[in-house]
């Protein structure tokens, strides 16, 4: 038996403990049924319910859902369009998604399935940095795809993205103390220059007079 406290009372009778659960108003709540003897706990029931309903919320906040993003390609897609689709998937893929990267035949083009494949096969290179291929290219239909999945975990790329945050953050302050040292040192240089005399001064200041 523990009470509300969380202190281990010990052994007591069912009739027992169930009375000085309801003497503070509480519940008495079976929390290990196959202990021997059970073990039972006196606590607010709907209270704790709230709270491990508010933990899965909270848990459900910080999780990341995975889910397929399709980049899709032309056989006669041309180098501006291909580079302009691969940072498509490069940027699904930074995001913690995979790739379903599709190409479709059209009427004749299904005799050029080949050149379909060579596409796939050269994207795949591209971002094999950034990826790791879950399915080669693979025909279904009219339909050649292959899916793509990143290549880092969502742990992994919040620990580099804090790591690029720290970085930056001390390049910022080593510049901002670099430009306070130039500053300081443009001041110092601008005041040693202002005591010096100038050569018209010097000029006008009087020779001394030796005394025989």
């Amino acid at each position: 038996m523990i009470d509300d406290e969380g202190v281990q009372i010990g052994l007591m009778p069912p009739f027992e403990a169930l009375k000085l659960a309801r003497s503070k108003n509480l519940d008495l709540v079976e929390i290990s049924p196959t202990a021997q003897p059970p073990v039972c706990r006196i606590m607010d029931y709907g209270k704790y319910l709230y709270q491990q309903e508010k933990k899965e919320r909270e848990a459900k906040k910080h999780q990341k859902t995975i889910t397929v993003k399709e980049v899709k390609f032309r056989i006669n897609v041309d180098d501006h369009d291909y580079e302009t689709k691969k940072n498509h998937v490069l940027r699904f893929l930074d995001g913690g998604d995979k790739v379903k990267a599709t190409i479709f035949f059209r009427g004749r083009e299904m005799t050029r399935t080949g050149l379909g494949r060579t596409i796939l096969e050269r994207l795949i290179k591209d971002v094999e940095a950034q990826s790791i291929v879950e399915f080669r290219p693979r025909q279904e239909g009219n339909t050649l795809h292959a899916i793509l999945a990143p290549k880092k975990t969502a742990v992994e790329r919040e620990k580099e993205r804090e790591r690029e945050a720290k970085q930056k953050a001390k390049q910022e302050k080593h510049e901002k103390q670099l430009q306070e040292k130039l500053a300081q040192d443009k001041e110092k240089l601008m005041q040693e220059k202002d005591k010096q005399p100038t050569p018209a001064a010097a000029a006008e200041a009087p020779n001394p007079v030796s005394q025989a």
